[in-house]
């Protein structure tokens, strides 16, 4: 659990958490965890967002098995020829990779799978449509931070989307766009690594520094 309810503090400290034990975790928490994800913005107040929530061992295993067919053919080549991204280090990089790795395997394990999906009806999906989805998944990733939970919010299995969608059983229509492995963590939460605000922030023009960042 984070040492306070301060939102700042549990946004800062929601790691993604790959690593994870299989125990069982009780349906209240992940009641939750779900109530904080309908509790986010969606465009014109729709709420399109549709919740699969998997305990099913076999169902996972089917899938796991395309993320990681991902992994091998285009996650794991491009962590090897990458460099570390801002506010990392060759080190730090490295153990990201060796914890990918790790979910990779494990995958199915993880006791609860919160499929995040859109039900687009007749619709086509668009580049905006992730806005109402998106959101409610970060609501849960902090939920789940502050009930002491792990989480990540991987889409690796969207390259398999067809097949993945189709283990899932998804209608006609609605379609997955993140899946949240949620479980107890086996490592600690602690700050998140990230480069300096200077780097990614422009006041007016694009390319000019805001003023008084570090």
């Amino acid at each position: 659990m984070p040492e306070s309810n301060d939102v700042f503090e549990i946004m800062r400290t929601t790691r993604a958490m790959r690593r994870l034990k299989p125990d069982p975790v009780p349906d209240e928490l992940i009641h939750k965890i779900l109530e904080a994800g309908i509790c986010a913005a969606s465009g014109g107040n729709r709420q399109p967002w549709r919740f699969l929530v998997l305990k099913d061992q076999e169902i996972k295993k089917k899938v796991q098995a395309y993320y990681k067919r991902a992994f091998d053919e285009v996650v794991g080549p491009r962590y090897l020829s990458s460099a570390p991204p801002p506010g990392s280090s060759t080190g730090r990089y490295r153990r990201q990779h060796s914890a990918v790795e790790y979910l990779t395997d494990h995958f199915h394990e993880a006791p609860i799978w919160i499929v995040a999906c859109l039900d687009h009806g007749q619709d086509t999906p668009t580049r905006s449509s992730g806005a109402s989805i998106y959101p409610a998944v970060q609501n849960m990733l902090l939920a789940a931070r502050a009930l002491g939970l792990g989480a990540t919010l991987t889409s690796r299995h969207l390259q398999f989307e067809a097949e993945v969608e189709a283990i899932l059983g998804l209608p006609t229509g609605v379609h997955s766009y993140a899946i949240l492995p949620i479980g107890y963590p086996l490592g600690n939460f602690g700050p998140v690594g990230r480069g300096e605000l200077s780097e990614f922030v422009y006041l007016d023009r694009w390319g000019a520094g805001y003023p008084g960042l570090a």
